[in-house]
């Protein structure tokens, strides 16, 4: 066993765990960052339009695999509070082949239906061999990313959070070096930049498979007391089931927004590529530090630590509302200089849709914190239905309202822009209340 959040001072344990879970996904966001900025300095705006449409649709499907992992976590967790090391070995085994299959059977439907997707985004003329070229590469990534996932999350409800910071440090530096190899050296274009992902990728996740096959025998090895039980399936199912949901509708909303972006044309695209990987990279620790929120609560509900759940969600609270606010003002100052990293300064037009996007939602990062916070509280308390109910609050508000505002005249595009907070804002409100009225039944 590694690292109980059990005991200790409740704000240094919980960042103390939660630092290296941000440093890792920053980390793993220079996959992407890397892919759009080399690519939108070497092969232009159209190949950067392609590529970021491309990454929306690849995040949301793995949001699929990322949701089974982090439910299969909030088990883990819990397990791991109870000290019930044999439920957390069944756990283990019936998470990995219930991933594993999911996987499996994700890679197959890709493959087929990739016309038919390009074709659901709404992708330009000029630009599907681009997107097809990408997308077929990228998507033999997929196993990569249900390995590293999977394991980071098994490390990380042991609370071990260090290990997958490495694995992701190494593939990091790796995917940015075959980025450049394969892009700007060999000329292999957007398929390149796919390549070096991929093996990036796989790097990552074959590395930490073998660690924990190593450091942990004893919770993966082979052992005649532990059997693939379905009762074992139905729990990682009923917490990852609705996790996965989560995940994916935030996805399937953040994908049907990407198509309605792709029908203003390309210069917006391009704008829209570079300034959500901005838009990511700035929020993601807080993201992150809701994860690790998670994982921090689930092991004190395994605990029955009443109290020192309480003293968490203060903590984390007060934590991420001040980061957020001072991120929202370095993204509004620096937004200009920002854009101008991923895109060449004489794409004027690209530059200043990108600013004004980013200084519309970049202003509200405090509401989105707060909703990671709340995503994070009802997926340890066993009760992720909620987690699900505020992103079809957020995402849906966010879907209508973008649709519905870029329509009218006066708005167009900028009504895409402030769809997000406005649902950011409603689903912290239905979040907060409904823990104000039941907070009282939600830790027992």
């Amino acid at each position: 066993m590694e690292n109980e959040l059990t005991h200790g001072p409740v704000m240094k344990t919980m960042l103390r765990f939660a630092i290296p879970m941000i440093l890792g996904d920053l980390l793993q966001q220079c996959y992407n960052i890397a892919d759009t900025l080399i690519v939108g300095r070497f092969l232009g705006a159209d190949a950067l339009a392609a590529v970021g449409s491309a990454f929306s649709l690849m995040t949301f499907l793995t949001s699929i695999i990322l949701g089974l992992a982090m439910g299969s976590g909030t088990v883990f967790s819990i397990r791991f509070g109870q000290k019930d090391e044999q439920g957390l070995k069944e756990g283990i085994l019936a998470s990995f082949t219930l991933l594993g299959i999911v996987t499996i059977v994700l890679n197959i439907l890709i493959f087929a239906g990739i016309d038919w997707i390009i074709w659901f985004l709404r992708t330009p003329d000029e630009l599907v061999n681009l997107m097809k070229d990408y997308l077929t590469v990228i998507f033999a990534g997929l196993i990569g990313i249900f390995l590293y996932n999977f394991f980071a999350s098994l490390l990380r409800s042991l609370g071990n959070s260090v290990v997958p910071l490495a694995f992701l440090a190494v593939s990091a530096v790796l995917n940015i070096i075959l980025d450049l190899w394969f892009v700007a050296g060999l000329d292999r274009g957007v398929a390149g930049a796919a390549e070096a992902t991929v093996i990036s990728q796989y790097v990552s996740g074959v590395g930490i498979a073998l660690y924990t096959r190593i450091r942990f025998p004893h919770l993966i090895r082979r052992d005649g007391r532990v059997r693939l039980r379905l009762s074992r399936v139905k729990e990682i199912t009923s917490f990852s089931a609705l996790t996965c949901m989560q995940q994916s509708i935030m996805n399937l909303g953040i994908l049907a927004v990407q198509g309605l972006v792709n029908s203003f044309g390309t210069t917006i695209m391009a704008a829209f590529a570079a300034a959500v990987k901005i838009d990511a990279f700035a929020y993601l620790p807080v993201q992150d530090f809701g994860n690790a929120f998670s994982i921090f609560i689930a092991q004190n509900f395994g605990a029955k630590q009443n109290d020192r759940i309480r003293k968490g969600i203060r903590a984390a609270l007060i934590t991420s509302v001040s980061f957020s606010l001072a991120v929202s003002l370095l993204v509004f100052v620096f937004a200009g200089p920002l854009m101008r990293l991923f895109i060449d300064a004489g794409e004027t037009a690209v530059i200043s849709e990108g600013v004004r996007y980013l200084r519309i939602e970049g202003a509200f990062y405090a509401l989105i914190g707060i909703l990671f916070l709340l995503y994070g509280l009802y997926r340890a308390l066993g009760r992720p239905g909620m987690s699900v109910i505020l992103t079809i609050l957020s995402l849906g508000t966010r879907v209508a309202l973008a649709y519905a505002l870029s329509a009218i005249p006066f708005f167009g595009v900028v009504g895409i822009w402030w769809s997000v907070p406005i649902g950011w804002f409603l689903a912290d409100a239905l979040g907060i209340g409904y823990y104000l009225a039941k907070r009282k039944k939600l830790a027992t």
